[in-house]
């Protein structure tokens, strides 16, 4: 599993976020105004996922992708499940119930559009330099980590 998780823009989230780098430490020394509320490229098909509050958590949905562009109706066809392939992929939610801060959030469900892979359970850990790294773990050892940039 080495592709992203938002698949248009989302890592499956992949969804998310190992902290061995000691990036953390960086991260909480930007001072609680730190935030992951906002837009973010995924690296993926020049995906974009809008991270935003969900009630007291934090969840991600799909803003724009490759995909998107060609056809602004695309679907989320991939889906394991057939009932939700006619889903539109743009607005799709792709992270949820996210808590924690200020450097490092935990949660999931985590899934991946691109492949129709999701994770259980993720973590998504606030860098220096405008990073998240998003990890998505279907067991404790079969994670998948990639790192999004600040759009805004």
């Amino acid at each position: 599993m080495t592709r992203s998780i938002v698949a248009p823009a989302i890592m499956f989230a992949a969804a998310v976020v190992a902290a061995a780098s000691g990036g953390g430490a960086a991260a909480a020394s930007q001072g609680s105004g730190a935030s992951i509320i906002g837009l973010w490229s995924t690296g993926s098909q020049g995906g974009r996922v809008e991270l935003y509050r969900c009630g007291a958590a934090i969840c991600g949905k799909v803003d724009d992708a490759a995909p998107l562009r060609a056809n602004p109706d695309h679907r989320d066809v991939k889906n394991p499940d057939r009932a939700l392939r006619e889903k539109p992929l743009r607005g799709l939610v792709v992270l949820q119930g996210f808590t924690g801060g200020p450097a490092e959030w935990k949660g999931g469900p985590l899934y991946d559009p691109e492949t129709g892979e999701s994770a259980a359970k993720g973590v998504l850990t606030l860098r220096a330099n405008r990073k998240l790294e998003v990890k998505g773990c279907k067991a404790a050892i079969f994670c998948r980590t990639k790192v999004w940039t600040r759009v805004r």
